[in-house]
């Protein structure tokens, strides 16, 4: 029998590129892992049922803050809503996902029920929460092509090196330090901050600092695609 009434919850799919012990930076997304049922033990994107006297935006920023004590996020947007009338058991509940990114070098403190996972090597998640995640990556990989949104992974000041290891783990493929230093100076994505980074152990020169332009989000080339090469590691300039 059809349900008699619907429910609404918002859910973040909250992402950090983050440096693993040993190994090269990977995609994270927060998860916490459920105590009651059902599903429980499996692991859900952080997030709740709307409140009646809440808009989605208040809502989500509420939900992350009361469930993973994580109040502070670079970047916010509204995804998509998935409503398929089975996606959770009892009565119906249409989901509105949102995407937030968190800059690397943070380090919120999280419950001892919620930790970073790779997005490549899931958990057991509950519901319907890995297509959330896997869609929530897709655009995401979409948005670095086409808009400035890498500020939301990226410090506040950051060698090209480092802003080359972010968007090839966000996008899932080696990317060229040169070239995109290249093309998102060419948007004026970027610019140098006329500082050196401190050297290294093993000493050598010092690599310049560069810092976003903007921390809003913003489309920077409609037209842009960054894809995995086909014959060289490196970031496609569709110019």
């Amino acid at each position: 029998m059809p349900n008699d009434s619907t429910a609404h919850e918002v859910l973040a799919v909250v992402f950090q590129v983050r440096e693993p012990a040993s190994g090269k930076p990977d995609l994270n997304v927060l998860l916490w892992q459920r105590a009651l049922a059902p599903e429980r033990g499996r692991w859900s994107l952080p997030g709740g049922r709307l409140g009646a006297d809440e808009d989605l935006s208040t809502s989500v920023r509420r939900q992350l803050a009361e469930k993973v004590d994580l109040r502070e996020v670079a970047h916010l947007e509204q995804l998509a809503a998935f409503s398929d009338p089975a996606r959770m058991p009892g009565a119906r509940t249409i989901a509105s996902t949102f995407l937030g990114l968190v800059p690397s070098p943070a380090t919120p403190a999280l419950p001892q029920d919620t930790r970073w996972h790779p997005v490549d090597d899931l958990p057991p998640m509950a519901f319907d929460h890995a297509p959330m995640v896997a869609y929530a990556h897709s655009r995401l990989a979409a948005k670095l092509s086409y808009t400035n949104i890498g500020f939301g992974l990226a410090p506040a000041d950051f060698a090209v090196s480092t802003l080359r290891d972010i968007y090839g783990a966000a996008l899932g493929h080696q990317v060229d330090a040169t070239n995109l230093q290249r093309v998102l100076t060419r948007r004026g994505v970027i610019v140098p901050t006329g500082t050196t980074a401190h050297p290294g152990r093993n000493g050598g020169r010092p690599a310049a600092l560069y810092r976003f332009t903007e921390s809003r989000l913003r489309v920077t080339d409609e037209f842009a695609a960054l894809r995995p090469p086909e014959c060289a590691t490196r970031i496609l300039d569709p110019s």
